[in-house]
């Protein structure tokens, strides 16, 4: 067999509705902290480059005034920091940008001390010029340090444990430098005023404070992007089935007058016929019950499927004897098959399922009428069998078989195999019928089939649960 298609709980597409469930909030977070993360590397990709492109302003308004081994000291643990920054960005763009959230989190977790090691090194600057470099420089040097500690704020705020580490670590060491200062000088020089050491705490809850409502502000706009994007998409899949919707229903309105058109034509010229020559009523009057047979059983395969789709069957759980239910079917449709010189077989193992006896029925025997249908000669074998999974029922013949492109594709409404011999007198509503009673009973369908050599189709008989039944028939119209 070449080849195989599987329709566990088949038609789930036609009956489950395409708009996807709202986001919850424990969908949302995951995806609105990666993005954050996300923001802040953008935000902060070149920004310590500004900051190191200062350092060599800083040891010019120091210099001459401390010793220059102390400057060239702090200048490379400056440029060190920059260059660990550098690198970092590198092994992000390589093997984080690209990835979800967890990696985003990961990263930032795990490379945290990249923005330490600059906090640390502009807290340690205090160190070459307070209370050693003239007022002036002194005014400018913290007005330096001031904008290298406020200007990654933007991008920092979006991950708030990370602001507070880079904050922390730079006040800190800035605070601890003033103080060793202060030893050093033992209180006595009269350029500092304790008043002074609350300028850079006030600075620190400011920056603190601005960075909370930067990242409630960011984090409300990623929140409100995602849940667009949801909506968004929920809309387009929407519109996309409403557009499928109609057109199905215009292909089904179509294809049912083309159907009918063919046997109420046939009507209306033998009535023209039998009315000109009413002596050939023994003739003409058979042509008439088989035309009216015709419409006659598209309109039941119509209604079968309203009723199915309107959520109008009442399905009836009980306990099916398999083996019976298939000498019955053997019973209905034997005669058909050796009418036409088939040969019908059986080969039933015994056992029992919960199901409702009557749908069963009716998949079981649109299998078998279609297989009598499509099969010229040859046979057909109707058979039961145990599996490791239950009970399984399968209907062989030996006629044209089905390409592996047209094996989903038979189980829509109307589909007909284009130039398949025996599918012009058919109405393409058999196999339709068997996907949704599949599907509402939870009994899988699945064909294997090998073009001009015969298909098999099966139906696994798993036991039905008459409430769960029930309520996928009436998801099926929702």
């Amino acid at each position: 067999m070449i080849g195989n298609s599987s329709f566990a709980g088949l038609g789930n597409s036609s009956f489950a509705s395409l708009t996807p469930a709202p986001a919850s909030a424990d969908e949302a977070e995951p995806w609105v902290r990666g993005e954050l993360i996300r923001s802040l590397m953008r935000a902060s990709r070149g920004s310590y480059l500004l900051a190191a492109a200062l350092m060599p302003a800083m040891v010019g308004l120091s210099w001459g005034h401390v010793p220059s081994w102390q400057l060239l000291v702090w200048l490379a643990i400056g440029l060190g920091a920059t260059g660990c920054r550098i690198w970092g960005e590198q092994v992000y763009a390589r093997h984080y940008a690209d990835r979800d959230s967890a990696a985003q989190e990961f990263f930032v977790e795990r490379y945290r001390w990249l923005w330490s090691a600059s906090g640390f090194a502009w807290g340690l600057s205090i160190l070459i010029f307070f209370e050693r470099a003239p007022l002036v420089n002194q005014f400018m040097c913290w007005l330096i340090v001031a904008g290298v500690a406020t200007f990654p704020l933007n991008g920092l705020a979006l991950h708030p444990p990370l602001l507070r580490r880079y904050t922390n670590t730079l006040f800190f060491t800035m605070l601890a430098s003033v103080v060793v200062r202060m030893i050093e000088l033992k209180f006595e020089r009269p350029n500092f005023h304790f008043g002074f050491l609350l300028l850079p705490i006030l600075h620190w809850w400011l920056l603190l404070r601005a960075g909370r409502r930067i990242h409630e502000t960011a984090r409300n706009s990623f929140e409100l992007l995602f849940h667009n994007h949801i909506l968004i998409n929920s809309l387009t899949q929407q519109r996309q089935a409403a557009v499928s919707a109609v057109a199905m229903k215009n292909r089904f309105l179509a294809s049912a007058a083309h159907d009918m058109r063919q046997p109420v034509l046939a009507l209306s010229l033998y009535a023209d016929w039998l009315r000109n020559e009413p002596e050939l009523v023994a003739e003409i009057a058979p042509k008439i019950v088989r035309a009216t047979h015709a419409v006659n059983a598209l309109f039941d395969s119509l209604f079968d499927l309203a009723r199915i789709d309107s959520g109008q069957v009442r399905l009836h759980i009980e306990r099916v004897e398999v083996a019976q239910l298939l000498h019955d079917l053997e019973l209905q449709y034997r005669p058909v098959a050796e009418a036409k010189g088939l040969a019908f077989r059986m080969h039933v193992s015994p056992g029992t399922v919960l199901t409702d006896p009557i749908r069963v029925r009716r998949m079981i025997g649109n299998l078998l009428a279609n297989a009598i249908k499509y099969t010229a000669e040859g046979g057909i074998l109707l058979a039961s069998r145990q599996t490791r999974d239950g009970l399984r029922v399968e209907v062989w013949d030996t006629g044209i078989g089905i390409a592996r492109e047209h094996l989903r594709d038979v189980f829509l409404e109307f589909y007909k195999v284009a130039d398949h011999a025996g599918t012009s007198d058919g109405f393409g509503l058999g196999l339709a019928i068997v996907a949704r009673l599949s599907h509402a009973l939870g009994h899988p369908v699945s064909v294997r089939s090998r073009l001009g050599r015969g298909s098999v189709f099966r139906v696994a008989l798993f036991d039905a649960d008459e409430s769960q039944a029930q309520a996928r028939i009436s998801g099926a119209v929702g």
